[in-house]
């Protein structure tokens, strides 16, 4: 039996072959059929009061994962699931159905340029998620061909506009050749190198775990030519974090400093990763410890899945997708900002923990700067600052806490609070670290306790349509004598609130007023003083 289904999966969308020179490159994307379509695309799509202006979306239809990360010849470089305005979906209008990859580059990870689709499906249905590798000479591509298995395109000119297949098949193929199911899982896949040898991970679960329930797992394979793929054995050890049903599609596994990171998205609970050591005498991956990037259920409105690439320092470069709250005409699904990851510190704590920046040149979109020091915020009073507001905005705040137990940003605020979403701090109350402290007082307990960052959007529109999400709340552990530092993203649906460099919360809000645009503080209990609080308005990318 024939483990490629038989049918006729070649893609109408226009398809090009470029010349491999930069300069020439881009006078052929000039006058570019596709690229003239997405710009209209975009002109007519930006009058969407809810369509982000400096969050990268794609340039028609909807979207989905964010696939194979690089940096490559001067540019990052971002791919996507991208869905041709050619294959509409007749259950829903306005959405698409087959999935290419989407193709985007940037000098900066910030202004995005659209390219053409890059991989288009054929021998499989659709083009799935699948990471990218990058050699001294090329791209490697291994990405998941729906109806096939997972499949490799290699790429070696300027802007990775030219893509071919490696031998026009799957290299490893979902079914065996008699039709039976391998025993392991063939799904999304990442790649790496090791000493000449190219190593994969392909995602999925242990259909049959200890629990009689399905339980993440990836399946790793090696192969020496990229053609022949051998597996060998799950690749995790000791992850003892994720949840009985969380899968691990998605994934991304690099190193990160002297240890090593493997991102992925659960179907059940989000985006995710977890953090260890390499054996690679037995190609094992040791689990140490773990972070969350959503808290919840990743829809409505939250964190979905992750590209991720190493940033050349020691760090990794990383973006998500994030989900709708609503339905939009014509798109949904957008891009977060991107995020360096590196490991916080080298002692036994911060060793497994993240430190977590927004990346790139976002200083490139800031303007109208305002700036307030030194203001004291009064018990128990909201303090509206009325020279700071707006729907794309970026917001930093310090803040000296003092003894309140709570600390609350009201942005997307309407003049009488009928819409607005709240960001809150909540100073340890959050989980004990049993490693920072060995006394039994109350004190000493408390100090070592983290603090809870909120993003609660239930109150964030009036529209009847927008899907309601639970409070977005995650843990970030301050020092006894740490300032509150946030870092706020707004950007008409999208709110991305980064906190000490520590954690980083996302959600999509839609605000159904135009005057839903206020900012206020307050301190709940006793007064706290803010050190700074300043603001831009942010330019549009498009």
């Amino acid at each position: 039996m024939n483990n490629v289904r038989k049918n006729n999966f070649q893609s109408p969308v226009p398809k090009f072959t470029f010349s491999k020179d930069l300069d020439e490159q881009k006078i052929e994307l000039q006058n570019n059929s596709i690229i003239e379509r997405f710009s209209l695309s975009r002109k007519n799509l930006s009058k969407d009061i809810h369509r982000p202006i400096y969050h990268f979306v794609s340039p028609e239809s909807t979207m989905n994962d964010p696939n194979g990360l690089c940096f490559w010849n001067g540019y990052w470089h971002l791919f996507y699931q991208g869905y041709p305005v050619e294959f509409p979906d007749k259950r829903i209008e306005g959405r698409n159905t087959r999935v290419h990859w989407g193709h985007a580059y940037s000098k900066d990870l910030i202004n995005w340029k659209d390219l053409p689709y890059a991989i288009y499906p054929d021998p499989e249905e659709s083009c799935f998620s699948g990471a990218t590798l990058v050699e001294d000479n090329r791209v490697i591509a291994m990405y998941h061909g729906t109806q096939a298995g997972n499949m490799i395109a290699i790429s070696d000119d300027s802007l990775l506009l030219n893509w071919d297949k490696l031998t026009g098949k799957p290299v490893i193929p979902i079914l065996q050749p008699d039709g039976k199911e391998w025993p392991y899982r063939v799904f999304d896949p990442c790649i790496w190198k090791k000493n000449g040898t190219y190593f994969s991970l392909s995602a999925g679960t242990l259909p049959h775990a200890p629990t009689g329930k399905r339980t993440r797992a990836n399946f790793l394979f090696k192969s020496n030519d990229l053609i022949n793929w051998e597996y060998l054995h799950p690749f995790v050890e000791g992850d003892r974090f994720t949840l009985i049903g969380d899968d691990g599609a998605c994934p991304y596994f690099w190193p990160i400093g002297d240890r090593y990171i493997l991102m992925f998205f659960s179907h059940m609970s989000g985006g995710q990763a977890l953090i260890g050591d390499y054996d690679k005498d037995r190609d094992k991956f040791i689990v140490t410890a773990h972070h969350d990037f959503n808290f919840g259920a990743f829809g409505p409105a939250g964190v979905h899945a992750p590209s991720a690439t190493p940033d050349g320092e020691g760090g990794v470069i990383s973006i998500f997708n994030m989900n709708p709250g609503m339905h939009n005409q014509g798109w949904d699904q957008i891009m977060s900002l991107p995020r360096r990851l590196t490991i916080l510190g080298n002692n036994k704590f911060e060793r497994n923990m993240l430190k977590i920046e927004p990346a790139g040149n976002i200083k490139s979109l800031r303007y109208d700067h305002e700036v307030i020091k030194n203001f004291i915020l009064e018990a128990n009073k909201d303090v509206i600052f009325n020279k700071i507001n707006g729907n794309a905005i970026e917001i930093f705040c310090e803040i000296k806490i003092k003894d309140s137990p709570m600390v609350e940003m009201n942005i997307l605020r309407s003049p009488k609070k009928e819409e607005f979403t709240r960001i809150i701090f909540y100073p340890n109350r959050g989980y004990r670290d049993w490693d920072r402290y060995d006394k039994w007082e109350p004190k000493s307990r408390l100090e070592a306790s983290s603090g809870l960052i909120s993003i609660d959007s239930s109150y964030s529109s009036t529209l009847p349509s927008v899907l309601s999400r639970s409070p977005e709340t995650g843990p970030v552990f301050l020092e006894p004598n740490e300032n509150l530092r946030i870092n706020v993203f707004i950007d008409k649906s999208v709110v991305e609130v980064f906190v000490n460099d520590k954690q980083c919360l996302a959600v999509r809000v839609y605000p159904g007023r135009q005057d839903s645009t206020g900012v206020s503080l307050r301190s709940q209990g006793t007064s706290s003083e803010i050190i700074k609080l300043e603001s831009w308005r942010m330019k549009s990318i498009y």
